[in-house]
């Protein structure tokens, strides 16, 4: 609709901000796509899971939207030199109902990107504030170039290739930064200690757990897989050790994002843990 009215009243920065929300109706399939995939059970090839294949998918997403952007820059540097006329005031309606509903969907996704610690659903949300954003900056734009046109302001005729620049640029930024947090998600790394304690609290909870010897919590994708050794009564049978790693697994097993946790069982001794 967007791109219609953009091409209907002659403004080009609708016609990128439709671009742009067309890239997002792109980007939400694939991160539908994503999202599916990291459900999908572990296997003999995939033993960890599925969980990385939402950043790979936020990465595909991130390097669509650098693309477009620089596409919608290139053509709002060309019209520059050779300016269109006035556009019309519908482009103005168009612009302010992109924005209310743009924000809503923005809104609604974060929720829920939250609620399942979906990077990739976030991701997805942020395209739609960046749709805000932009959708903002063509309002300005071309409100400006009619206010401008009418009161005889020079000049006026580049505001609108003017906010298709700024568009080109907010687009750029936002595949930049969801393609560095999507890159930074696909290597390993071990969560801080205070990231973690939580987890050592609730592993010292379970009757028959000693002490804690180590853990390493690690992101596997927006999953997270557990190492933790812990220590139990040395004069305890072998089964009754197993049954206390059974139980702090299941433990830590019912909080949504953890993938998985491996158990080490030591025998309890004042020296130092192994």
């Amino acid at each position: 609709m967007k791109g219609i009215t953009g091409v209907a009243a002659d403004s080009r920065a609708l016609v990128a901000d439709a671009l742009h929300s067309a890239s997002d109706v792109v980007s939400s399939i694939a991160v539908l796509i994503g999202v599916r995939a990291a459900q999908q059970p572990p296997d003999e090839d995939h033993p960890y899971g599925h969980g990385k294949a939402e950043t790979v998918t936020a990465i595909i997403v991130s390097v669509l939207l650098i693309i477009v952007g620089v596409e919608v820059g290139i053509d709002a540097v060309t019209s520059m030199f050779n300016p269109a006329g006035i556009p019309g005031i519908w482009a103005v309606y168009a612009a302010g109902a992109s924005i209310l509903i743009k924000e809503a969907m923005f809104q609604y996704k974060v929720r829920l990107g939250k609620k399942y610690h979906s990077s990739a659903l976030i991701a997805d949300a942020w395209h739609h504030r960046s749709d805000v954003f932009s959708s903002l900056a063509v309002l300005l734009g071309v409100a400006g170039a009619i206010a401008g046109a009418a009161f005889g302001i020079p000049g006026a005729v580049y505001l609108d290739p003017a906010a298709s620049i700024v568009v080109a640029a907010l687009i750029i930024r936002m595949g930049w930064q969801l393609g560095s947090e999507a890159i930074h998600q696909t290597i390993d790394h071990v969560l801080h200690d205070e990231d973690a304690q939580w987890m050592v609290d609730a592993a010292e909870e379970v009757d028959g757990v000693l002490q804690i010897d180590e853990l390493l919590a690690r992101e596997h994708g927006h999953y997270v897989i557990i190492d933790i050794k812990l220590s139990v009564d040395p004069y305890i049978s072998v089964e009754d050790g197993h049954r206390i790693g059974k139980q702090v697994k299941k433990r830590l097993m019912k909080y949504r994002h953890v993938h998985d946790v491996r158990v080490h069982i030591n025998p309890y001794s004042e020296e130092e843990p192994p």
